[in-house]
Parts: C-alpha cells; sequence; structure tokens
C-alpha cells in the first residue's frame, strides 16, 4: 500500500462520521495540495512553448495557456493564477467540465506529436483551487460606482460572467433567476461528480460579496415583465440559457418512466444537494436496481448514464445512431463510462418504446453511415429487418436542448427571434432588437458549451458598457 492510501486510510479512521465532513475535507486537501503541486509542475514542465499556441488558439477564452504552464513550472503560483483568471472568469470550473480533448489539449503540439496532451484542464483547476486556499482570490470590486444598474435574467454562466465583469466596470447588478440557487446547469444539469456544487457556490458568494443582488425564484413574465424590468434597470442581458428538451416522436413515447435528462439530472443534483426529493427517494427517477437505456450521444447523455451507475442501475446502455468517431460528446468521457461499466449501442436508433402502462423494453433499429450531407457529415441509414427489443425499466431522453418560447413568456411579443427559438442578436454589438436589451450565451447562440456561454458572457458586458457610455456622452 502507497504512502498516500495509508494516510487516506488514516483520515478514514480519524473522521468516521458525517459530521466531520468539513475537517476531513481540509485535511485531504492539505495531502493533496503537495502531490497535485508537484503533478502540476511535472505537467507544465512538458509544454514545449511552442512559436504557435494552437491550444490558445482553440480555446474560445482565447486564455493565455503558455505563459500561465510556464509560471506553473516556475513555481510563481499566484502569478500563474492571475493569468489564467484574466481572460476566464472561472477556471476551476472549465478545468474540471471542459472538453478539453475537443479544444486545447485536443490541439496541442505535443498531442499531435503522439507524446500525449499537457493536461492543461488538470494544472488549470488546480491553479484556481490552489489561489482559493491561499487567499489570492479577491472580490470583484469596482474602483468606483458609475450610478447606472443592469439587470441580467439568468444566473448561469454567461450571466454569472457578464454580473462580474460589469460590476468591475462600476455597474449595480441584478440577477434574475427561475431557480433557488444562482449557477443554472452547473448546479442543476452538470454531475457532482463532475463539478462539485460548493465550487460553484464559492464563485456565487464572490459575487454577492462584490454587491451583486440575486432575486432567486424569480420567472419574467409571472413576478414582472420584461417591460417592467426594462424601466426599472438601464440595460437588461438576457442570458436564460435553453432548457426545454428536444422531443422524440416515436411511438411509446409517452408511457410511465421514459424522463428528459433534464428532469433526470435535476433530481438527481437536488438529492446530491441535500434537498428533499420525493421523485427520487420515491424510486421514480433513482436508476438503482434498473435497466436504463440512455438515448444520445452528447455529454448530456455521458452524463446521464454515469449517474445512473453511480444509483446502482442493474444495466446502463447508451443507444447512438451514428459511431464513436462521429459521436458529438467528449471521447474522455466515453472512454470513462466504458470503464465505468457502460455499453454503448453504436449506429442504433429508437424506433418504439414498448409496454403497456410504464416502458418495459426500447424497439431499436441498426443504422449505417450514408453519403455525405450538405455539411459531409454521414447520414445514418436505416438497415432492413434489423430491428430487436432489448429490456428498459428507464429510459432517459439526451438529445439536446432547445430554446423556450421567451416572447410568450416574457410577455414581450416584440422581442426577436430566429427561426430556432433563439433571441435574435446583432453579433457584433450582441443587442436584440430592442433597444439597451442585450442577449449571450446558449439562448442567442443555441446549446453549447460552458466555455462559450463564459465567452458571450464577456463579451456581452463590454458591449453594454460601450453601449450606455454613449448613450451617457450624448444625454450630456
Amino acid at each position: 500500500m502507497t504512502e498516500k492510501m495509508l494516510t487516506f486510510v488514516h483520515l478514514e479512521q480519524k473522521y468516521p462520521h458525517k459530521r466531520d465532513a468539513d475537517e476531513r475535507r481540509r485535511d485531504f486537501d492539505e495531502i493533496y495540495q503537495g502531490f497535485e503541486t508537484d503533478a502540476a509542475a511535472s505537467q507544465s514542465s512538458r509544454c514545449s512553448q511552442c512559436g504557435v499556441p494552437f491550444c490558445q488558439a482553440h480555446c474560445p477564452l482565447y486564455n493565455n495557456i503558455p505563459d500561465w504552464l510556464r509560471l506553473t513550472t516556475e513555481g510563481r503560483l499566484e502569478e500563474a493564477y492571475q493569468i489564467s483568471a484574466a481572460t476566464n472568469n472561472m477556471p476551476e470550473v472549465t478545468g474540471r467540465i471542459c472538453p478539453q480533448d475537443r479544444l486545447c489539449e485536443g490541439n496541442c503540439v505535443i498531442e499531435q506529436s503522439t507524446h500525449g496532451a499537457v493536461t492543461i484542464g488538470s494544472v488549470e483547476k488546480y491553479l484556481t483551487d490552489n489561489a482559493f486556499a491561499n487567499g489570492w482570490v479577491k472580490v470583484p470590486a469596482p474602483t468606483s460606482e458609475n450610478g447606472m444598474s443592469i439587470g441580467i435574467i439568468g444566473g448561469g454562466p454567461a450571466g454569472m460572467a457578464a454580473a462580474e465583469q460589469l460590476r468591475l466596470k462600476g455597474y449595480a447588478v441584478h440577477i434574475y433567476d427561475r431557480y433557488d440557487r444562482i449557477g443554472g446547469l452547473l448546479v442543476y444539469g452538470i454531475p457532482g461528480f463532475k463539478l462539485e456544487k460548493h465550487i460553484v457556490e464559492r464563485r456565487v458568494k464572490l459575487l454577492e460579496d462584490a454587491g451583486v443582488v440575486m432575486h432567486t425564484e424569480f420567472e419574467v413574465g409571472r413576478d414582472a415583465t420584461l417591460a417592467q424590468l426594462r424601466a426599472k434597470h438601464d440595460s437588461i442581458l438576457i442570458a436564460t440559457g435553453v432548457y426545454k428538451s428536444r422531443d422524440l416522436m416515436v411511438p411509446g413515447v409517452g408511457l410511465k418512466n421514459v424522463y428528459p435528462a433534464l428532469d433526470y439530472l435535476t433530481v438527481s443534483n437536488r438529492h446530491g444537494l441535500g434537498d428533499a426529493v420525493p421523485a427520487y427517494e420515491d424510486g421514480t427517477l433513482n436508476a438503482q436496481g434498473k435497466n436504463v437505456v440512455v438515448i444520445g450521444g452528447g455529454d448530456t447523455a455521458m452524463d446521464c448514464v454515469r449517474t445512473a451507475v453511480r444509483q446502482g442501475a442493474k444495466s446502463v446502455k447508451c443507444l447512438y445512431r451514428r459511431d464513436r468517431a462521429n459521436m458529438p460528446g467528449s471521447q474522455r468521457e466515453v472512454a470513462n463510462a466504458e470503464e465505468e461499466g457502460v455499453e454503448f449501442v453504436w449506429l442504433t436508433n429508437p424506433e418504439a418504446f414498448v409496454g403497456d402502462d410504464a416502458v418495459t423494453g426500447v424497439r431499436a433499429v441498426k443504422m449505417r453511415l450514408g453519403a455525405p450531407d450538405a455539411g459531409g457529415r454521414q447520414t445514418p441509414e436505416i438497415i432492413p429487418d434489423s430491428s430487436y427489443t432489448m429490456d428498459a425499466d428507464m429510459v432517459i431522453l439526451a438529445l439536446g436542448f432547445e430554446p423556450e418560447d421567451l416572447p410568450a413568456l416574457f410577455e414581450a411579443p416584440e422581442l426577436g427571434v430566429s427561426r430556432w427559438g433563439t433571441v435574435k442578436i446583432d453579433f457584433r454589438s450582441m443587442m436584440t432588437n430592442l433597444d439597451g436589451v442585450f442577449a449571450a450565451g446558449d439562448i442567442a447562440r443555441g446549446a453549447s458549451l460552458v466555455v462559450w456561454a463564459i465567452r458571450d458572457g464577456r463579451d456581452a458586458a463590454d458591449r453594454m458598457d460601450e453601449y450606455l457610455l454613449a448613450r451617457k456622452d450624448v444625454a450630456a
């Protein structure tokens, strides 16, 4: 048994009770700090400091990755953190959940030379966690107030990033969110084993300490219309994200125990947060002992299958109509799921859910990849006479998300939307068709990555500031 394992065994004996969780975490963190510091420096030293930093070019935030890797190698951790945080409002979040294999690490020069990428995400996570532990993360307080206020609808990553940037510029910032906690999908959509919830709570507290006012359980359209919020603030940012699950139009989709992915993940996350969740406790949205089938091939599908494993499912299958190479989700997540016992059923599509009252099986059909479509992607085609049925006590639909009908919800029929339902913006100004109303994140871009939401929130803050300062100059 290694020294590290012996140390952890000692801690388990020292703190066997749940009430000692905070004390145990402090001791674990202290032990890990030495291991993680050595690992971070070792990984960072592998950076080639190449002339063309492809890792940086493929980061939506254009993080200055080579510089903070070099500083980490030199042991200048506070400076490394400062550079990392200069372009990213929550590097400890992106370090945990970004699909680095598709972005920075996947384009690392060392990865391309087949020697394995620098583990950029792990170093990024370590730097910020270490910065919090050492008191280097400061409240984003402005040097002076400018007397203007901003209302942000939506407390997810785009809204949080915009709130921090706008607060630094001296605006009074109010976030309005329908849920009882700020964080959006960071809290309720992403499982705790990928993103611990105290990590998000820590960021929210920083914003609160900076003076950002949080209005939770606030629904625009119920508690105030968009017009009323516009009258209250100098400018509005819509950053609601997209929460409506895409439908699957096949026979039997209305059977019991067929659920949208977000319903399933939200219940699991609420249970993990300690909330009383009847749908989990009575077994309705709990995978324990069940044959679970997840439909979809993105990161949300991976979150669902891995959650089901942790809940003690009897079996977990993931059906995807294309092959592994064409899967939109992170290949790292797929590998993790396979290691945990998930069975991937490639080139397979559901054609019906079977059962009398509740689902008992999925009738699936085999697929093959045919001619490329207009975008160059091969189109799945049904293989005739290939249908078969697999057992299923619970089916989770992880087919992606679409925007809700915001003009109707917000009592703002004048708000312009695209044919996909996203809020229309001028992508240079990020303003909607309504003067002083901006939009950022998935509600403008369409369902995307957290890192893009952060980028959009930062950009929107800059555009809103430019707009308000120009209007102020005209008024003067």
